[in-house]
């Protein structure tokens, strides 16, 4: 299990400077005026911090992990999530396991205990590939310090490429608050694509931050997403601590709030995304979508290259979908009215319970993708209209 750093209430927390990540910072998610990365190398120099997500949002703090195996526990049980900030913790998982034995056999093992973790997310598969090609070539001597060194490049490239979807995304927010500058701009999101979710800034909430911080009036409807409440929990947490004004709802309120024009856009994330445009998000989102179609509300999926699997094609068929244990679904922890943090059983005792983890958006439900090359239609042609060596590569 990975060690739990110091886990305290967020009205408590002596806050800790990253000033890793202040030098890169242009608009960046502030905790309690605090500018944090999500995941960041510990003092020590070769074991990492990441946020621990399963305390939030009640408790605001950081987790070590020192070894490989850690890394794999924090991703497996969501202490870590997100699909960017699952790739950039496989990563450093890979780096710890070059430091306790940088030999072939420990990292085949590394990789392939860390691939086992989560099998929707492909920034995870991504994320290994990567630091497999640029390890498997080296002497055993050199591989650590390689190893530590493209970790923390796919963290600031996932950084860079979150600012951007924060630029370009934002330029929908601002068009709608144009045709309607005395109104705020609604927006829906579903699940946390913010800046837990990433190593910085986030995907789907990035245009929120960026539209938000440069003075556009706006409001953001946050679907609870049951069964691990990542909405009502984290993102209402960040926004919430960032100062942007937002609303918890029901999962199932979304589609009445775009009956009564009450919903300008949607914006969620993305877990994998097909050549074609199919994004696989947390369970629920297709059904978003299939109201946003009805109520002719704008729906985009915001995520990074790394997010896009140029293998498949078609999403429906070809992209995993994690079944994940029930226990997620009968059981929901929250804060006492005393103050203790508690675990209760909601579903009746002896009934079932099924708990797919993710469903696919098909492309013709998405307005347009939005990535770190700009916004472009969920399609073959829009995605290689963005980014045209995957066309020569497959030619």
């Amino acid at each position: 299990m990975s060690q739990t750093c110091v886990t305290q209430p967020i009205s408590l927390m002596a806050m800790k400077s990253n000033a890793q990540s202040v030098a890169i910072r242009e608009t960046a998610v502030n905790i309690a005026g605090r500018h944090y990365r999500t995941i960041v190398l510990a003092d020590d120099g070769w074991s990492v911090d990441v946020i621990d997500q399963i305390a939030l949002p009640f408790r605001f703090g950081f987790r070590r992990l020192s070894t490989c195996a850690q890394a794999a526990d924090a991703i497996s049980t969501m202490v870590v999530r997100g699909a960017p900030l699952i790739g950039a913790t496989a990563a450093y998982g890979v780096a710890l396991a070059m430091r306790e034995d940088a030999g072939e056999g420990n990292l085949q093992q590394a990789i392939a205990q860390l691939g086992a973790t989560r099998p929707t997310a492909v920034n995870l598969a991504w994320a290994l590939a990567r630091m497999a090609s640029v390890l498997y070539p080296l002497a055993p001597g050199d591989r650590r310090a390689a190893a530590y060194a493209e970790a923390a490049a796919i963290c600031d490239e996932d950084v860079e490429a979150c600012r951007a979807i924060g630029r370009h995304g934002a330029d929908f927010i601002r068009s709608v608050a144009a045709r309607r500058p005395d109104a705020p701009v609604n927006i829906l999101t579903h699940c946390n694509a913010g800046w837990l979710a990433t190593v910085d800034y986030g995907t789907a909430l990035a245009p929120v931050y960026v539209a938000h911080d440069s003075g556009v009036k706006l409001h953001v409807w946050v679907d609870e997403t049951r069964p691990r409440n990542q909405g009502a929990a984290l993102t209402a947490f960040e926004l919430g601590a960032h100062g942007v004004p937002h609303t918890v709802i029901a999962d199932n309120a979304g589609g009445h709030l775009m009956q009564h024009g009450e919903v300008d856009l949607c914006i969620v994330g993305a877990d994998r995304v097909s050549s074609h445009g199919d994004a696989a998000n947390k369970i629920g989102t297709y059904l978003k979508a299939l109201a946003a179609r009805d109520c002719d509300v704008p729906f985009y999926v915001a995520a990074p290259s790394s997010t896009i699997d140029w293998r498949i094609a078609d999403g429906l068929r070809d992209i995993p979908i994690e079944e994940r244990g029930p226990r997620e679904l009968t059981h929901m922890t929250g804060l006492d009215d005393d103050g203790t943090i508690r675990t209760v059983r909601v579903v009746a005792p002896g009934s079932a319970a099924a708990n797919p983890a993710f469903d696919v958006t098909p492309a013709r439900l998405v307005t347009a993708l939005i990535t770190e090359r700009g916004a472009a239609p969920a399609s073959a042609d829009g995605l290689r209209s963005l980014y045209p060596e995957q066309a020569e590569q497959a030619a």
